[in-house]
């Protein structure tokens, strides 16, 4: 048998989880290695669109 979850957890809590998380790890700026301008970590650049 697969693993079951003790309890269905609510779906306000869902939505906290799933703000938490990409709150925390996109919000992050660093500057471009090709044109110096602040980028989020992880996505292209807006101002050469290279990564």
């Amino acid at each position: 048998m697969t693993a079951l979850p003790k309890h269905r957890p609510s779906s306000r809590r869902q939505g906290r989880r799933r703000a938490t998380h990409t709150a925390t790890t996109l919000a992050k700026i660093v500057v471009c290695k090709h044109c110096n301008q602040p980028k989020k970590v992880g996505f292209e650049c807006a101002n050469c669109k290279q990564s």
